[in-house]
């Protein structure tokens, strides 16, 4: 076992391929096994400390290990995970793994800049992949694994480009408060304060601009903290309005937030006003926009009247879009000055315009004339709305009689029983009221039955209706 340590791969130190012929495994379990990283002083020594004991001629006349008794390359050589103090790597079992059987595989370090391949675990081991620990961040260096058998160590495969250890990047975030999603308003002279908080790992570098150009250090400062960044403006002005963007980079990668800042004030009032027209208590009005709206649109015109003798303004219309109105129930007799005020979110412009003539509800001259009333003729003969209706009664039982009639002036009536009169009966009453004529007979009997008639007289005419009544006898037994 000796000669066949001295006969293999430099790369590999003696002692862990004699710990490990013993006991080869059998399977290759898939599990992580955590090497910690060696030194290239550590690992240097154990191969040349047995070199002087092997005697120089068996090992200088010992034959290559036959091509069928090593194992291929491992396959698939990838790298799993990168992280600040550690790497793990994985592969593939060879193709060919010799005629002896595997023993396991090395993974050896070479760090950038040096020559000598470090083994990272001492002994061959059965794992299809490892991580390397306790690496220091900066560290740059290749990686390669080895199939091992008791012949020896077979091809390495490495890895194609160095690994550099560094800090984890977390790619930049901004995260923009709600209240600054929308277009951010300030009032001229007011203080802008802009906190804005973002995400990154290491500390990205922030940068501000406006409208796409660099901050004017001297109106506006930036802070920049591990965790945000602030734009402050003492006191804002129009000029300052427009969009300010925040640019997080971090190496490759980088974050971008807009924000919209609108600085107002209040508008001027209209350019002109004038007086169109006077007519009754109506007083037409014009007017123009103001020359400056105050950096926002306006809201609406404020319009108020004023009569010479009291001088007192009263609002008669606000936030009122059109430049024309029609001032309304003016009293007569007074004079009216008016002016008018721009408003926009800053709220009414400070001055505003107002007619240089006054206007005159003048008190027209009207002179009453009354129409000849013509008064209506209500005269008109009787006539019967309502005629009588057959009835039967019973006797004993009293009964009435209706009819409507309707006559200017108010007509005579007069109740006939088979064309005789019955005024004065006291078996009969007769009622008329709002020309409702009613005849009553109490108690009737048999010898009632008849034809009764209700005639209406006035000196344009009469009209007369008729009913028959019955009045049934009692049933004899």
């Amino acid at each position: 076992m000796t000669e066949k340590n001295t006969s293999e791969d430099p790369a590999c130190s003696p002692e862990e391929t004699t710990s490990e012929s013993a006991k080869v495994p059998t399977a290759e379990p898939p599990r992580e096994v955590a090497a910690s990283e060696s030194t290239g002083e550590e690992q240097v020594p154990k191969p040349q400390a047995p070199a002087p004991q092997t005697p120089a001629a068996p090992t200088a006349t010992k034959p290559v290990p036959p091509r069928e008794d090593v194992p291929s390359a491992p396959l698939l050589l990838t790298l799993e995970d990168v992280s600040s103090s550690s790497v793990t790597v994985s592969w593939e079992p060879p193709e060919r793994l010799g005629r002896l059987g595997l023993q396991g595989y090395v993974l050896e370090l070479c760090r950038e800049g040096a020559s000598e391949w470090v083994p990272v675990n001492a002994r061959p081991m059965m794992v299809t992949q490892q991580t390397v620990r306790n690496l220091a961040l900066g560290d740059k260096f290749l990686l390669r694994v080895s199939a091992v058998s008791s012949a020896g160590a077979g091809p390495p495969a490495m890895l194609d480009q160095p690994i550099h250890i560094r800090e984890n990047i977390e790619a930049p975030k901004i995260r923009v408060p709600r209240h600054l999603r929308q277009t951010y308003i300030r009032q001229v002279g007011e203080t802008v304060n802009l906190q804005i908080p973002f995400q990154g790992k290491p500390q990205p570098q922030a940068t501000w601009t406006h409208n796409g150009h660099a901050l004017d250090s001297q109106r506006v400062s930036v802070r920049t903290g591990d965790q945000d960044s602030i734009l402050f403006i003492r006191s804002a002005q129009r000029s300052d309005s427009g969009r300010y963007e925040l640019t997080v980079r971090l190496e490759d990668l980088e974050a971008k937030a807009t924000i919209d800042i609108l600085v107002i004030e209040k508008p001027g009032p209209p350019s002109s006003i004038r007086l169109l027209d006077v007519w009754g208590c109506n007083a037409a009005l014009q007017w123009t926009p103001p020359q400056d709206t105050g950096n926002t649109e306006l809201l609406g015109y404020t319009v108020q009247k004023a009569d010479k003798k009291t001088g007192q303004w009263f609002t008669v219309l606000e936030r009122y879009h059109p430049t024309t109105c029609t001032v309304s129930d003016l009293i007569i007799g007074n004079s009216y000055s008016f002016r008018v005020f721009s408003e926009n979110l800053c709220g009414l412009s400070a001055s505003a315009a107002v007619t240089k003539e006054l206007a005159h509800i003048q008190k027209a001259d009207i002179a009453a004339k009354p129409k000849g009333f013509i008064e209506r003729d209500f005269s008109e003969a009787p006539s019967f709305t309502q005629p009588l209706a057959d009835h039967t009664s019973t006797p004993g039982y009293s009964t009435q009689l209706f009819c409507s009639v309707r006559a200017s002036p108010k007509p005579k009536i007069i109740w006939m029983k088979n064309k005789m009169e019955i005024q004065g009966n006291p078996k009969y009453r007769a009622l008329s009221e709002q020309g409702v004529c009613t005849l009553e007979i109490r108690k009737p009997s048999p010898f009632d039955s008849g034809v009764y008639t209700c005639k209406a007289i006035n000196v344009l005419g009469e009209a007369s209706v008729d009913c028959r009544l019955e009045v049934k006898a009692s049933a004899t037994h």
